[in-house]
């Protein structure tokens, strides 16, 4: 991939909320047309699709109804959250590589009101079947365990998680477009939210959200004259750990880890020539508190175990839309919007700077990130 050479030109979305009363196709054509509009361009400019394997929405209707003309490349990435920087990564490619010249991210679901994430169901894979009949059947249950080791090894608390969910809340307190706008938290509010499975409590989880997201992505030069300043892609990468399971590993060494995120993070500092201190601010998938603390220390923002302390003291900001725990859960690509959003300078909770936003997808599985810049 050629670092610099491709942009992210425009945004859009629909509202979040828990029932959006329409279907998922309808949610990711009004994304798709919001973001086209935001680049200044028109559905016919349109010649390629990417989107996540488990996206209800297929290219090709996405592409009729909107009115796009023939589409030269279409993509899809696996592993749930894992995939929504990999959806940039593939349009990148496509672009810089002259396959494609205006490829549309996109993601739509309806994850409150139709499929909920967060019950039980039946086993997806073979992957699963090492874990769902001793009860480990959502995805809470699954990352409690690693939540606890790292607990245990490392001599944190369960308030180390809490103030992730606070600043979270904080931040989605002042934006209009956070299904939790006007509504913090403070740490004891965590404190005494019910239990979900220890020690992760309610105010560790990500919501469910009914919602789209979509991204237009074309080349640096041409982001340039169009309506938006291009949040130009410094660097993109995917990783998978040695190993590796869906949701989490049990047998590896240490535990208390996210390796696919190590795998990412030295791409992205290989690719754009950055270091943790050059970042800004970060956009950390934040389907559960614990995972934030260790994306931080599997980055290199801090060692192992310290990440608590980068948080309590405010060393980086951190998801200033509000997070998956605060704004909505669109599967990182709200995260993604955000990001890009601080590269124009347009973010409701601005950071000041002109250095670079990191951007990570989902972990536990095969994952992926981005670095965005002016």
């Amino acid at each position: 991939m050629l670092a610099r050479a491709a942009a992210i030109a425009g945004i859009g979305a629909t509202e979040f909320s828990k029932d959006s009363g329409r279907t998922e196709l309808r949610l990711a054509v009004e994304a798709v047309r919001a973001a086209l509009d935001d680049a200044g361009l028109r559905s016919s400019d349109v010649d390629g699709l990417v989107t996540f394997t488990m996206d209800e929405n297929a290219e090709i209707a996405v592409a009729r109804e909107i009115g796009a003309g023939e589409l030269t490349f279409l993509s899809r990435i696996g592993y749930g959250g894992g995939a929504a920087c990999a959806v940039v990564q593939q349009a990148v490619l496509a672009v810089t590589a002259g396959i494609a010249e205006t490829v549309v991210c996109y993601r739509a679901l309806n994850e409150r009101s139709g499929r909920r994430f967060g019950q039980a169901t039946s086993p997806p894979g073979l992957d699963a079947g090492w874990h769902y009949p001793m009860g480990l059947a959502t995805p809470a249950a699954m990352v409690a365990l690693v939540a606890q080791r790292y607990l245990h090894d490392y001599g944190a608390s369960t308030d180390d998680f809490g103030r992730v969910a606070v600043a979270a809340r904080r931040y989605a307190a002042t934006n209009p477009h956070a299904w939790f706008h006007g509504r913090p938290i403070t740490l004891d509010d965590h404190r005494n939210s019910r239990p979900i499975a220890d020690p992760l409590r309610l105010l560790d989880c990500c919501q469910e959200s009914d919602g789209a997201v979509a991204l237009v992505v074309t080349t640096a030069e041409r982001a340039r004259d169009l309506r938006q300043p291009p949040a130009v892609v410094c660097a993109a990468a995917q990783g998978s750990g040695p190993d590796q399971y869906v949701m989490t590993r049990y047998y590896r060494s240490p535990l208390a880890a996210l390796p696919e995120m190590g795998v990412v993070g030295r791409q992205l500092w290989a690719q754009s020539g950055f270091a943790p201190d050059d970042v800004r601010t970060a956009v950390l998938y934040d389907h559960f508190t614990p995972y934030v603390l260790m994306q931080l220390e599997e980055l290199g923002f801090c060692g192992r175990g310290e990440a608590r302390h980068v948080v309590a003291e405010e060393r980086l900001p951190i998801n200033t839309h509000g997070g998956q725990l605060g704004e909505a859960y669109i599967h990182g690509m709200n995260g993604i919007a955000e990001a890009v959003r601080q590269v124009r300078g347009s973010a409701v909770n601005q950071i000041p700077g002109d250095g670079p936003v990191l951007v990570t997808a989902g972990t536990g599985v095969p994952t992926s990130g981005l670095i965005l810049a002016a």
